[in-house]
């Protein structure tokens, strides 16, 4: 794969991940759109471990206390912030899995690859994130996360399994909408994606390392890498953005997408 084609995949893949706007649906239409060669399912693992990395290194001190906070949910304790982050990102992930794994195990999943699904979700689920942001309370911060909370929010996560959703959009959605400020929903989406990300890549590792070789390794450490890069970037710019904007600006791109998309599935 050239160097070029393997930078775009990854900008598109590290952009798009913590952004409310879909990147799973932007890697199926890279394609697509360009003439290109589907990249393959080890190249999809590749783009999101970079981007794995990037919310971690963003998140260390969340990350850190999480990690803790496992060790002392496994001695049966619930009673320190750091076990009770631990407690609710297991409980938001668990929809997510078993669904993911259904749609896996059935064939479903791709199914759902189409130009008209991705349009009618960045469409819609635009708009919904709209409503959401402008009708949703601003007195929770991440600090108040409930299990209930966590679990609606994981419930909302699975929506995303559907291309164009956008995980980080639908949870942060689900965030505005409960009363999480706009740094915070974000927030928790951010840290809801680590055990998200590293069950899907753990699904179809297995797969993508069967079907490389030698030069597909060295291409899929390479795209990691600008995934990382373009993840950390836009983890940043987001962050900063959100304290002075809201996400019209992402809902708009949404829906400007949507219709082009729409236009051309049904042209």
């Amino acid at each position: 794969m050239p160097l070029f084609h393997l930078f775009i995949l990854a900008v598109i893949q590290g952009v798009t991940e913590f952004l409310p706007v879909s990147s799973s649906g932007h890697l199926i239409l890279l394609p697509g759109l360009t003439g290109t060669k589907d990249q393959g399912l080890a190249m999809d693992v590749a783009v999101h471990v970079g981007t794995l990395f990037a919310v971690i290194a963003y998140f260390w001190a969340d990350v850190r206390l999480a990690l803790f906070g496992t060790m002392r949910l496994l001695t049966g304790r619930v009673d320190t912030v750091g076990a009770r982050l631990a407690l609710h990102l297991i409980l938001c992930t668990i929809p997510i899995v078993l669904v993911g794994l259904l749609l896996h195990v059935t064939g479903w999943a791709e199914a759902l690859r189409s130009l008209a699904v991705i349009g009618w979700t960045m469409l819609i689920f635009g708009i919904v994130l709209y409503w959401a942001d402008m009708t949703g309370g601003t007195q929770k911060t991440s600090e108040h996360w409930t299990i209930k909370d966590a679990i609606i929010m994981g419930l909302a996560q699975v929506l995303a399994l559907i291309p164009g959703t956008s995980r980080s959009g639908i949870t942060i959605t689900a965030g505005r909408k409960l009363g999480y400020d706009r740094e915070s929903a974000a927030r928790l989406a951010m840290l809801m994606s680590i055990p998200t990300i590293i069950a899907s890549g753990t699904l179809l590792m297995g797969d993508a390392v069967a079907q490389a070789d030698v030069a597909l390794l060295r291409n899929a450490a390479i795209a990691a890498v600008f995934a990382f890069i373009s993840a950390l970037v836009a983890l940043i710019f987001m962050m900063r953005l959100l304290k002075s904007v809201s996400f019209t600006p992402y809902v708009i791109y949404r829906c400007v997408i949507g219709v082009i998309l729409l236009g051309i599935a049904y042209s």
